[in-house]
C-alpha cells in the first residue's frame, strides 16, 4: 500500500512512482534529472521503501539514468532498512554503470555493510578505495564495533592514526565502544586521555560514549567525573548516568539524578529512562517512590510501553503490591515475550509462586511468543520451598516436553530447584543427568548444595571428579571448598586448595582470600590467617571479621579489640559478625563495661542492628563475668526476641561454674520447656545438683532421663590421614580397621600399666 506524505509536501508518492514510470518512455537525456530528483525526494522524505520500488522499476528499463549523489542517497536507504540483499544489489550496478570513483558514496557503501551486519563486504570495498579520510576509517570501525568484532576495531583504530588520521567524535564514540565490549579499562583510560587531548573532548558523542564505558566498567566516580564535565547535557547524557547508577547498586543516587533532570525542564525522560529509575525503586523496595514517578510515566504517556511498564510491574512485584503488578503488565499495548518474562520474574523473585505459575498458564494460552529458556528458568526460581516441588515438577516436564531440558543453563537452575525444594539426592539425580555436558555453573551449583546440607565428604568428591572432568574451578568453587576444609578442620586439604588457587590465578581473588583466612581460622592456625591478612591489600569487612572471630574465639581478646579499632581507622565499617566477634572478644576477657557500651551503640553508630547471636553474646558477656543474675534479668528484658535454647544454655553453664543452684534451675526449666528431650540441660543441671550436694535430686534427674530415654549426644572427633578424613565417636566399632585401631589401644593401655598408672573404676 503507498504510503500518503504529509500535507506540506507537493507530490504523493504515488504521483512520484507514476511520473517516474512515464519518464521512462520519454528520451533519457530528457528525464534523466527528473528521475534523480524523484529518487532523492522520496529518500529525503523517509519514504525509503517507495524509493528502492521505483529503482527497480527504472532498474528494469536497460539504461542506467542514476547518477552518484543519487545512488548515495539510494544506499542510505539500504542502510536504514538494513536491507544488505538490495545494498548488494545497488553496490553491483554501481560497479557496471562505470562511474568515477566517489568517496562519498563509497563511504557510504562501507557503512551501509557495517549496518546490515556484512563486515566482510565492507572490508572489501574499503581496501579497494583509491582514498580515503576520516569518515572512511570511522565508517569501518564502527561497522566492526556494531557487529561484536571489536578486537579488529580497535586494530583499525590504530592502523587508522599510524596512516596520519586524526581521530573525530564519530571514530571516538565507535572505537569507545569497542573498548567497552572487551572490558579493557586501562584501554579504555588512555582513549579518555586521547579525547581530552583531542579537540573533540567537549563534544557529546565521546563523552556520552565515555560514560557508558565507565558505567559498564563498574567505575561510577569515573563516569561522574565525565558527566559533570558536560556543559550542555542532552538525553542521551542523563539515560546513561541513570541507568549506570541504577545497574551498579547506587539506587539513590539513580532517583536524584532523575529528579535532577526533571528540575531542569527541557527534557522529557523517554522509556529507558523510566525503565531504570522503575529498576532503582524495585531495588530500593521503596514502592512510593515508584508510585510517584508511576504518575510521571503517565504525564509523559509512557503508560502503554512494553519497556517501560516491564520494568514498572517488577518493580511493583518486587516491593509486594501484585496487584499493581498484575494491572501494570495488562496496559501494556501487546506485551512481547520479555514483558511476559518480565512480569513472570517479578513474581517468581518475589516471592508469590502461585502467581508466577498463573501468569505462565496464561503465556502459553494467549501470548503470541511461546515461553523460551529465559521464561523457564525465571519461573523456576520463585520454586524456593518444599511445598512448591510439585509445581517445579510439573515445570519440569514442560520443559522435556518442548526440548529445552538439553539447554545447560535451565538444566542447572532445575538442579538449583530440586536442591532447594527436595534436597541432595534429587539435585545429584538432575546433575546425574547432564553430567557429560556439565558446565561450571553446574557443577558450582551441586558443591554449593552439598556445603549447606553439611555433606563435607561429597564437597571433597566431587571437587576432585571436577578438577578430572572440567579442571576450571572458579572463586565460587574454592570458597565452597574452602568452607568445607573449615567445617572439618582440614588444614592439609585447605592447603591443596590453597596451591590450586594459585596455579589458576585465583589466590589474589578477595572471596578467595577471605575463604582461605577463615579456613585458617577455623583448623586453629590463627599465625597463618594473620599472616595471610597482612599480605592482602584489598581487605573488606569480610576480610576483618573473620579475623577479629578468629582472635575471638581463641581467647586472644586484646588482639581482637586492636584489630577493631584498626578496622575502623581504616574506614571500614563493622558489620553483624564483626560485632559478634568483638562481643566474644570482651567476653572473653573480661571486659563487660566496653561490652556493654559496643551493644548499646552499635546499631546508632555502626547502623548495626542487634540480632540473636548479639544477644546471646551478651548473655555470655554477663554470665561469665559471674553476674548471673544480671544476665537473667538481660534476657527478659530483650523484647525484639523470645529467648532462645543457647541463651539458656550459656546461662546453665554458667550457673554450673558459679553453683548458682536457683538461677541454674530457672534456666533448666526454659531448655526442657523449648526441647523436653534436651541432654544438654539434663547434664549441666545434674552437675549443678551435685556440686551443691543435692544427691536425691541428681539420683531423681538421672530416673526421668532414663524414662524419658534421654541420652548425652556422643562426641565426634576425627584425624586426617593421607588425604583421607577417619571420623570416630563414642563406642564406635565401625571403622573398617577398627581391629588394628583396638590392638594399639590396648598396648597403649599395657605401657600406661607398666608405668604404674592406677585406673580410677566408676
Amino acid at each position: 500500500m503507498i504510503k500518503i506524505l504529509q500535507p506540506t509536501l507537493k507530490y504523493s508518492c504515488s504521483h512520484v512512482i507514476t511520473r517516474g514510470l512515464q519518464n521512462i518512455a520519454n528520451p533519457i537525456f530528457e528525464n534523466r534529472q527528473s528521475i534523480n530528483a524523484d529518487l532523492k525526494s522520496l529518500c529525503k522524505q523517509k519514504h525509503f521503501k517507495d524509493a528502492l520500488r521505483l529503482y527497480d522499476v527504472i532498474e528494469k528499463g536497460g539504461d542506467c539514468m542514476v547518477d552518484a549523489s543519487t545512488f548515495t542517497h539510494l544506499i542510505s536507504a539500504c542502510s536504514f532498512l538494513r536491507s544488505r540483499e538490495y545494498g548488494r544489489k545497488i553496490h553491483n550496478h554501481i560497479l557496471k554503470s562505470n562511474l568515477l570513483p566517489d568517496m562519498i558514496l563509497e563511504n557510504h557503501i562501507v557503512n551501509m555493510y557495517g549496518k546490515c551486519g556484512s563486515t566482510n563486504d565492507a572490508r572489501k570495498v574499503f581496501e579497494n578505495m583509491p582514498e580515503r579520510n576520516v569518515v572512511t576509517w570511522t565508517s569501518l570501525i564502527a561497522g566492526y564495533s556494531q557487529n561484536g568484532r571489536d578486537i579488529e576495531a580497535l586494530k583499525l583504530y590504530v592502523q587508522m592514526q599510524q596512516s596520519g588520521f586524526t581521530p573525530d567524535h564519530f571514530t571516538f564514540g565507535s572505537v569507545i565502544k569497542a573498548c567497552s565490549s572487551i572490558a579493557d579499562a586501562g584501554l579504555g583510560g588512555q582513549l579518555h586521555g586521547q579525547v581530552i587531548k583531542s579537540e573533540f573532548g567537549s563534544h557529546l558523542i565521546a563523552q556520552n560514549a565515555l560514560i557508558a564505558m565507565y558505567t559498564k566498567f563498574a567505575l561510577i566516580n569515573e563516569a561522574c567525573d565525565v558527566f559533570s564535565c558536560i556543559e550542555k547535557k542532552d538525553l542521551i547524557s542523563w539515560s546513561s548516568m541513570i541507568s549506570g547508577f541504577s545497574k551498579l547498586g547506587y539506587e539513590l543516587e539513580a532517583l536524584n539524578c532523575f529528579k535532577k533532570m526533571l528540575s531542569q525542564g527541557s527534557y522529557i525522560p523517554n522509556e529507558f529512562i523510566f525503565g531504570s529509575v522503575f529498576s532503582a525503586c524495585g531495588s530500593l523496595v521503596q514502592p512510593e517512590y515508584g508510585r510517584q514517578i508511576h504518575a510521571i510515566s503517565i504525564k509523559y504517556g509512557f503508560e502503554g510501553d512494553a519497556f517501560a511498564g516491564c520494568s514498572l510491574t517488577d518493580m511493583y512485584a518486587k516491593c509486594g503490591f501484585w496487584y499493581s503488578a498484575k494491572t501494570s503488565f495488562q496496559l501494556i499495548e501487546n506485551p512481547d515475550i520479555v514483558s511476559w518474562n518480565a512480569v513472570i520474574s517479578g513474581f517468581a523473585y518475589g516471592g508469590d509462586a502461585n502467581q508466577a505459575m498463573a501468569l505462565f498458564s496464561r503465556m502459553r494460552r494467549f501470548a503470541t511468543s511461546a515461553p523460551d529458556d529465559i521464561t523457564v528458568r525465571s519461573l523456576l526460581c520463585g520454586f524456593t520451598e518444599p511445598c512448591t516441588l510439585s509445581q517445579g515438577k510439573q515445570v519440569h516436564s514442560y520443559i522435556i516436553k518442548i526440548g529445552l531440558n538439553l539447554d545447560i543453563p535451565v538444566s542447572n537452575t532445575l538442579l538449583t530447584m530440586y536442591a532447594n525444594c527436595s534436597g541432595y539426592i534429587d539435585a545429584y539425580k538432575m546433575f546425574d543427568e547432564i553430567q557429560s555436558n556439565a558446565d561450571l555453573v553446574s557443577w558450582n551449583a551441586i558443591i554449593t548444595t552439598c556445603m549447606h546440607q553439611n555433606l563435607v565428604t561429597e564437597v571433597f568428591s566431587l571437587f576432585k571428579m571436577m578438577l578430572l572432568l572440567h579442571g576450571r574451578p572458579d572463586y565460587i568453587t574454592l570458597s565452597n571448598i574452602l568452607g568445607a576444609c573449615g567445617k572439618v578442620s582440614s588444614l592439609g586439604m585447605g592447603d591443596q586448595v590453597y596451591c590450586c588457587a594459585m596455579k589458576k590465578g585465583l589466590d589474589n581473588d578477595i572471596m578467595v582470600t577471605n575463604g582461605l583466612i577463615d579456613m585458617y581460622v577455623k583448623c586453629g592456625s590463627i599465625e597463618r590467617a594473620r599472616k595471610l591478612f597482612d599480605c592482602t591489600r584489598n581487605t573488606d569487612v569480610i576480610s576483618w571479621s573473620s579475623l577479629i572471630m578468629g582472635y575471638a574465639q581463641f581467647g586472644y581478646g586484646e588482639e581482637a579489640l586492636s584489630l577493631f579499632k584498626r578496622m575502623k581507622g581504616h574506614g571500614i565499617k563493622p558489620n553483624q559478625v564483626t560485632f559478634v566477634g568483638v562481643l566474644t572478644a570482651c567476653s572473653h576477657v573480661g571486659l563487660v563495661e566496653e561490652g556493654m557500651e559496643l551493644f548499646e551503640s552499635m546499631e546508632q553508630e555502626s547502623g548495626v542492628g542487634p540480632t540473636r547471636e548479639h544477644f546471646s553474646c551478651v548473655v555470655d558477656l554477663l554470665a561469665r563475668a559471674g553476674r548471673i543474675e544480671a544476665a537473667e534479668a538481660f534476657i527478659g528484658r530483650m523484647g525484639i526476641y523470645e529467648p532462645d535454647i543457647v541463651m539458656w544454655k550459656t546461662l546453665l553453664a554458667a550457673c554450673r561454674n558459679r553453683g548458682n543452684l536457683e538461677v541454674g534451675k530457672r534456666a533448666a526449666e526454659n531448655i526442657l520447656r523449648i526441647d523436653p528431650f534436651n541432654s544438654t540441660a539434663h547434664v549441666l543441671l545434674c552437675g549443678i545438683y551435685a556440686s551443691a550436694g543435692e544427691w536425691s535430686d541428681v539420683a531423681a534427674l538421672r530416673s526421668s532421663m532414663r524414662e524419658k530415654g534421654v541420652r548425652k549426644v556422643p562426641g565426634r572427633s576425627w584425624i586426617e590421614i593421607e588425604d583421607r578424613i577417619h571420623v570416630f565417636s563414642a563406642e564406635d566399632g565401625l571403622h573398617f580397621e577398627r581391629g588394628k585401631i583396638f590392638e594399639v589401644v590396648e598396648e597403649l593401655w599395657l605401657q600406661i600399666l607398666d608405668y604404674g598408672f592406677i585406673p580410677f573404676l566408676d
